[in-house]
């Protein structure tokens, strides 16, 4: 199975030239996240058998996608000397150890130090990636779990013991504090990754690059919160795509932020019950959020801009040049297209 990794995402890009103490710090900080507060590998002394497969799952895709039968030794071996007689001692390393000696290795020069530093930076990324899908199908879980723990309380039998509160608060409180602290986890090192000088930014499972310190703190943080929820699964996707394309200069990154805004305008449309079946494309949904009827919910300039961004962005790239030129965006105008088009994901659904 193929798994999307940041060496890869971002492998004609140069980013680091050298490998200093700047880089060797974030990567202790890095792994100590993910080993004390992600997948604490021990819990009362004892290997945390969830945890051991959570460092086994992310040591597997790695190792895969980088073409390694291991990331560091699973095994050791050593000769010593028992009751006078030279014995081999031999044993298995935790998950854990193996995982720590790749990723906080010294640099010895073999590979670039920008390979060097991607490759562990992937790890740190699918960790946190695990951890993410980990909270997702428990929190979509969650509600059936509530209506059981509710069923659970009424059939307490009359004179039965009844423990004070009731299953559904202890569940609620419990996820609640389970989201928090990996929340509280993202934002560290968010802060990391700021203070290393990287332009990096970790959010919904990746780390892409971020530029502008005051573009992510006012639209790209709040765009990344939005889509964090399963109902805007493609409009995430697709801003995805366009944020790699951009970064490693591939084409047409403002048809994906596009088609990113479109999705979340059907969607809307169909949340809120306007869409009627016969809408044939992206117009037709913006006039849906227009309607006087539908209490417009965008007003007439703003369909007009929504309209023209389409026409103008969107639609040349959707389409075969034919004879004519290959439309193309400079980066400024890529930029643009891709920030405008999180600004009105945001502003739109916090409109519903």
């Amino acid at each position: 199975m193929l798994t999307d990794i940041f060496a890869d995402r971002y492998l004609g890009i140069q980013m680091w030239e050298a490998f200093t103490d700047v880089e060797e710090r974030f990567l202790v900080q890095g792994f100590r996240i993910v080993s004390e507060q992600l997948f604490p590998y021990y819990r009362d002394g004892k290997e945390n058998p969830a945890s051991k497969a959570s460092w086994t799952s992310i040591h597997d895709k790695l190792s895969m996608e980088l073409g390694l039968d291991e990331l560091s030794p699973k095994r050791y071996h050593f000769n010593t000397i028992y009751n006078g007689k030279p014995v081999t001692q031999s044993g298995a390393w935790s998950m854990e150890k193996v995982c720590k000696d790749f990723v906080n290795s010294k640099f010895d020069g073999t590979v670039s130090a920008d390979r060097f530093i991607k490759e562990r930076l992937s790890f740190i990324e699918l960790a946190f990636r695990e951890r993410e899908n980990q909270l997702n199908e428990i929190n979509s879980n969650l509600p059936k779990q509530l209506l059981d723990a509710q069923i659970q309380d009424k059939r307490v039998k009359p004179g039965g013991i009844r423990i004070p509160g009731n299953r559904a608060d202890g569940l609620k409180a419990f996820n609640e504090t389970i989201n928090a602290s990996f929340q509280a986890s993202v934002e560290e090192l968010n802060e990391r990754l700021r203070r290393a000088n990287f332009n990096l930014n970790y959010h919904n499972g990746f780390i892409q690059i971020s530029d502008d310190e005051l573009l992510e703190e006012q639209i790209e943080r709040a765009f990344w919160d939005i889509t964090k929820d399963p109902l805007w699964e493609n409009v995430d996707i697709d801003m995805k795509e366009a944020v790699d394309l951009r970064d490693s200069n591939g084409r047409d990154p403002a048809f994906y932020a596009a088609r990113a805004l479109e999705s979340a305008i059907k969607i809307i449309s169909d949340q809120k019950g306007w869409t009627h079946g016969g809408e044939k494309g992206a117009q037709n949904y913006i006039e849906n959020l227009g309607s006087k009827k539908n209490g417009a919910f965008i007003s007439d300039w703003e369909r007009d801009a929504l309209k023209a961004f389409f026409a103008a962005v969107r639609n040349p790239f959707g389409h075969g040049a034919g004879s004519e030129e290959m439309p193309k965006l400079s980066q400024q105008q890529t930029d643009w297209a891709i920030e405008t088009c999180m600004s009105w994901v945001k502003t739109l659904v916090k409109r519903m």
